[in-house]
């Protein structure tokens, strides 16, 4: 699904992006965030990566303050499904390995635990 979160300061648009990143992971999705500037791409970028910390997810942000050889193995990860990342114009997130080695994977874990993405 495709949705947009729209809304004055203050009123959760980052939560509700948060918990939805994490159900779309939970579920085996990628999910892209989409946001209109750089330093709002790195606050959502430390939001769901303090979030997700403990959780099987992949977090990475992608903007033009990353060098073209990270760009490049971002989006190369994230065409193969197995990345997650964030970026002003464009982002996605997917799930790591069970064994949280520092392989990317969309495989998925047990029910037992979960995971995130990056959505809004």
């Amino acid at each position: 699904m495709d949705r947009i979160i729209c809304g004055d300061v203050g009123y959760g648009k980052t939560e509700i992006a948060v918990r939805a990143a994490f159900k779309a992971v939970q579920d085996g999705k990628q999910v892209a965030v989409l946001v209109p500037t750089t330093l709002l791409a790195n606050q959502h970028y430390k939001t769901f990566s303090e979030r997700f910390a403990q959780f099987p997810v992949t977090v990475a942000v992608l903007s033009r303050f990353q060098s073209k050889t990270e760009s490049d193995e971002i989006i190369r990860k994230l065409a193969a499904g197995r990345s997650t990342s964030w970026s002003a114009p464009t982002g996605c997130c997917s799930r790591r390995p069970a064994s949280r080695s520092s392989a990317w994977s969309s495989s998925t874990r047990s029910s037992a635990s979960a995971s995130s993405t990056r959505s809004t």
